[in-house]
């Protein structure tokens, strides 16, 4: 991303606002990309349903609409590629 001049934010905090509590760093979101895009890094035998549901929560935590989770323990690595997306309609 570097050598393509895109910027990205890696291990970026993003707080969160409990009940008038403020926590600086309630979650750590792997990359950012532009500003835009999370990506959310796993090396795992499968994927499972509480990965989607993490990348969603961080979604709409962070109020970003599109996130990619990144499986790097598969084969072939378009296998390992699923697409998150949080209300691209707004």
């Amino acid at each position: 991303m570097e050598m393509r001049k895109m910027s990205f934010e890696r291990q970026k905090s993003l707080p969160l606002d409990y009940k008038g509590v403020k926590l600086d760093c309630g979650y750590r979101l792997d990359v950012v990309v532009e500003e835009t895009i999370i990506l959310e890094l796993k090396a795992l035998d499968r994927l499972e349903p509480i990965h989607q549901a993490q990348l969603l929560t961080y979604l709409k935590l962070s109020g970003l609409k599109l996130g990619l989770l990144l499986n790097f323990n598969v084969p072939v690595m378009r296998d390992g590629i699923v697409r998150i997306v949080n209300k691209l309609e707004d």
